[in-house]
């Protein structure tokens, strides 16, 4: 009879199955279901070709192996727990502290508190309280805070390095990329953010999937929309954090699975182009005197092809396209791109629109990552929200952020802030076309329809 937490007794079988090679054994309920399993090799003797002899004492000794380890799990043994980032500066510095931002946005640490003890007694995880919280972490270092004694000899002669080079606590890849374009200095562009707080600036960091970062003096609440987590990406203000769980994925996922997508990639090819800079073209040819954005005056697209994560936070939500006709043609196919790109833009003004609801004051979008070299989805993003993007002078600000916080914890600057201010580089900025705002407006009422009639549809199936 096992006992777990404040649970009812209930009964555990142990079946060990005698193999020729191994003894396997396993934890089974009173339902069937295999709770645990256990393998132990056992030793075969040939004294002579095609003589096989076993020992019956290390078959015991093996099933003595297999069930006390059934008592014994991958969670007993483990020394540590580590989130991936945490994991990498432990490797490179031997040093077991964590980082703020990983253990706020994803271990429901308090950066004001610390953990409470309450939520892992209420999940069955009371053992992790023991030793002060030692096997995920009791210490705990804001991002750019140097770890140790930096690189450790081992470390250092697998990454072809110095040891000693002091190494940062680390951040998640997407307050990375935050960090490495949100402080960037704006001056001479005509931007209003110019002479605002960095908190009217939302970092977009967008590629398979997009992630919405925007900072507060003050925690604010938003409705679906992760957070708001204490110095979890800018030492100081308040993060919270949206999100589109797939972008860059579902607009590969509607142009390759179109009819036309074959020929797209050979006259892509023949022009020595990639699909996206030849759709851009091909749309600019069939557009006329109308503005490009125009053409999807009947295309309508509902972008949670994998659910929402924010600001509905709904995972049972599908994708929704209206408008389809029997054309398969490159035509078609280059319209069904744009209204996808609208649609995922028609999904950031979503995040920001609750944003702001709930508090925040957001006037310029800072846009990094693989979409962010596309020009076409960084003008949408630009007409729909009606703000100006701001595009890094590195693409990859992921990495300029995490460069950050090792010149943080190098000693060579006093602060993040002050890292961001000199390291941080405004490449282009992208204006949106005034003239186009009651067409994109239209077509956001149409965008928040769908959804509402998506739900419709849902209890209407269900019999409510």
């Amino acid at each position: 009879t096992m006992y777990e937490g404040d649970q009812e007794p209930g009964r555990y079988y142990v079946g060990i199955d005698v193999g020729t090679g191994s003894v396997r054994a396993a934890l089974v309920d009173q339902t069937g279901i295999l709770l645990a399993f256990a393998e132990q090799p056992i030793k075969m003797w040939e004294p002579q070709f095609n003589y096989h002899e076993q020992s019956s004492e290390d078959i015991w000794a093996a099933c003595c192996v297999v069930t006390k380890n059934l008592r014994e799990t991958c969670w007993d043994k483990a020394g540590h727990f580590f989130d991936l980032p945490d994991f990498l500066s432990w490797k490179a510095t031997g040093v077991t502290a964590r980082s703020l931002c990983s253990l706020v946005c994803k271990w429901t640490y308090s950066a004001k508190k610390g953990w409470d003890d309450s939520f892992w007694k209420m999940i069955g995880l009371e053992d992790i309280i023991a030793d002060n919280y030692n096997k995920i972490g009791n210490v705990v270092m804001p991002p750019g805070t140097s770890l140790g004694s930096g690189l450790t000899p081992e470390a250092a002669k697998d990454l072809g390095l110095p040891a000693g080079i002091a190494v940062a606590a680390s951040l998640i890849d997407a307050h990375a990329g935050g960090l490495g374009m949100i402080g960037a200095d704006v001056k001479g562009h005509g931007l209003t953010c110019e002479g605002q707080p960095i908190t009217s600036r939302l970092a977009v960091i967008c590629g398979t999937s997009s992630c919405h970062m925007g900072i507060s003096k003050d925690p604010v609440f938003v409705p679906g929309v992760w957070g708001p987590y204490f110095s979890a990406m800018v030492p100081g203000f308040w993060l919270n954090e949206g999100g589109q769980s797939v972008t860059g994925k579902l607009i590969d996922h509607m142009v390759q699975g179109h009819a036309a997508f074959a020929e797209l990639q050979a006259k892509a090819t023949a022009r020595c182009q990639s699909i996206y800079a030849y759709l851009n073209s091909h749309l600019d040819l069939i557009k006329k005197a109308q503005p490009v954005g125009f053409l999807t005056v009947d295309l309508h697209v509902w972008p949670d092809f994998h659910g929402n994560r924010s600001p509905l936070a709904d995972l049972t939500l599908k994708g929704m396209v209206t408008g389809l006709t029997l054309s398969q043609d490159l035509d078609d196919l280059a319209i069904l791109y744009l209204a996808t790109v609208q649609a995922i833009a028609f999904g950031t003004r979503f995040i920001m629109e609750a944003m702001k609801a709930a508090g925040h004051s957001l006037s310029t979008l800072f846009l990094c990552g693989g979409l962010s070299k596309n020009p076409l989805f960084v003008q949408m993003h630009a007409d729909i929200t009606g703000v100006p993007v701001v595009l890094s002078q590195e693409v990859e600000s992921v990495l300029v952020g995490a460069a950050i916080l090792g010149a943080c914890a190098s000693g060579d600057f006093t602060s993040v802030q002050e890292a961001m201010a000199k390291m941080s580089k405004v490449g282009k900025v992208v204006f949106p076309r005034h003239e186009d705002k009651r067409y994109y407006d239209k077509k956001y009422q149409v965008f928040l329809k769908l959804v509402e009639h998506q739900k419709e549809y849902s209890k209407i199936m269900s019999g409510e």
